[in-house]
């Protein structure tokens, strides 16, 4: 199942990516594994996920939620977690 998602990383900044194992891929990030963006900015969190039919979707999902602007993926976050709960233990 592949998922795009953003981690709000120690320094307040904001990763996208796209992943089948959202657990693992946030686990990675946190252990340096991830992508090099990350790799300085640990620890994060998992802010923002959605499901996606397949994984030229999510990839191009991804491209979109990079294209965001700080405010834009502010209030997508904050939407997100008014309404879902947890699904991941990031920190």
């Amino acid at each position: 199942m592949p998922y795009t998602y953003l981690v709000q990383c120690a320094d307040d900044s904001y990763y996208a990516g796209w992943t089948t194992d959202l657990e693992a891929r946030v686990r990675a990030h946190n252990a340096g594994q991830g992508a090099r963006y990350t790799r300085g900015r640990r620890p994060v969190r998992l802010v923002y996920w959605e499901f996606q039919p397949t994984r030229s979707a999510a990839q191009r999902r991804e491209a979109a939620l990079r294209r965001l602007g700080r405010e834009q993926k502010v209030a997508l976050v904050a939407a997100f977690e008014a309404s879902h709960i947890p699904l991941v233990e990031s920190s």
